[in-house]
């Protein structure tokens, strides 16, 4: 299943694979170029060790919060990487690959409460792959420091050390959204995307507003069920390692790594009310999985695919731009390729991926694990070589 398709750090190669093993075939491979003129602007080119997520929480103009893989959460303020990490937990992480400290996601009232999510892997559990866990923290009395007093809300044992997702969100329901891989290997061999008694190869949706464990939203689409487990937004899918709302709209966007030809985008309208199966381990992209046909009944197709071609291996959304820099740009969803580093982007129309473009200004050339957005709905481009770039007006 490992293979080096583009010349990469050695460092990364791991990454780049593992998130990977994944392919846009509908749109074309090389949609035509934006329109706009846009540019990377450097905000941080040294001091951080393999940033893998930016966020900020509402409201907070002033700061970025950067996630390192080995479980460092950082500080960009006012343009200045601070030396003292907002959080620490390299001791409570594994170190493989596909592990580490994952995800992170304010709570819609941070400015109130104080209090965050994170998603990591432990190297503890009962199977090979150790474990993810979803805890909750809050800042101490520094805001620029958390108080290291853990409250583990989730913990879901991992069959492979790949796959392992880690992705949070809150959505604009207040609810929380987890997204996790079918558990690894290759071709899913335990049957995790179409298996709802589970929680692999799913995005998850909770209620953490109280200040204790999780409780299941009412609105779930098997709340209460005794076969399928509650906590189940939606499935079928193999490394949702990247999702994201429209922050206008509510839409929710899921890139998913595909296995060793195709990658896809899905979208789920706001509308929905979950439940969607997105046909992984039958499909991968928009083709059967494995055969020649197979049967597509009750499934949701992606809005969009591409295949390996040109070195690209592994899909990594971004979001929808909801900035005021560039008004040009609004409503567009942004994603990128881990080991191509090119930048692409669509809009989400009447239910299609329409306007396909490459942004050529923006290409990284390699190992972009994540986008970010802050707190003004600006766009950043991470590179696992320790860059954060912001998406700025080409002068």
């Amino acid at each position: 299943m490992k293979r080096s398709l583009v010349v990469v750090p050695a460092v990364l190669l791991g990454l780049a694979i593992s998130f990977a093993c994944g392919g846009d075939s509908t749109n074309g491979n090389n949609p035509p170029p934006g329109g706009d003129s846009v540019a990377l602007q450097p905000v941080v080119t040294n001091g951080l060790s393999f940033p893998l997520f930016l966020t900020a929480p509402s409201g907070d103009l002033s700061r970025l919060f950067v996630i390192e893989k080995d479980g460092r959460i950082r500080i960009i303020k006012n343009g200045t990487l601070l030396s003292t990490p907002f959080l620490d937990i390299t001791a409570k992480t594994s170190k493989g690959s596909e592990q580490g400290l994952l995800g992170m996601a304010f709570y819609p009232d941070y400015g109130a409460s104080g209090r965050f999510i994170v998603s990591y892997t432990s190297p503890q559990g009962t199977l090979s792959g150790g474990t993810s866990v979803i805890s909750r923290f809050q800042v101490s009395a520094n805001a620029d420091i958390a108080d290291t007093t853990e409250k583990v809300l989730l913990t879901l044992d991992q069959p492979y050390d790949n796959h392992n997702g880690g992705m949070i969100a809150f959505g604009k329901d207040g609810y929380l959204y987890a997204g996790y891989g079918d558990g690894g290997s290759g071709g899913d061999p335990d049957g995790h995307g179409q298996n709802r008694m589970d929680l692999l190869g799913s995005l998850l949706r909770l209620d953490v507003a109280g200040s204790g464990a999780y409780t299941i939203p009412p609105t779930n689409p098997w709340a209460g069920s005794l076969s399928i487990a509650n906590e189940l937004w939606n499935y079928g899918l193999r490394n949702p390692w990247r999702f994201s709302f429209d922050r206008l709209t509510g839409d929710l966007y899921i890139a998913d790594v595909g296995q060793g030809a195709l990658e896809e985008i899905d979208v789920q309208p706001a509308a929905s009310t979950g439940g969607e199966n997105y046909g992984w381990n039958t499909m991968e992209g928009l083709s059967c999985y494995g055969a020649a046909t197979c049967n597509q009944t009750g499934l949701t197709l992606p809005v969009l695919d591409y295949p390996h071609a040109g070195g690209a291996c592994a899909v990594t959304g971004g979001y929808v731009y909801r900035g005021s820099a560039i008004p040009s740009l609004q409503g567009v969803y942004f994603y990128s390729d881990y080991c191509s580093g090119w930048v692409h982007s669509l809009k989400y129309v009447g239910g299609l991926a329409t306007d396909p473009r490459d942004w050529p200004t923006l290409a990284t050339g390699g190992g972009v694990p994540s986008f970010g957005e802050d707190a003004a709905g600006e766009l950043y481009v991470l590179t696992a070589s320790g860059t954060v770039y912001r998406v700025v007006p080409q002068p």
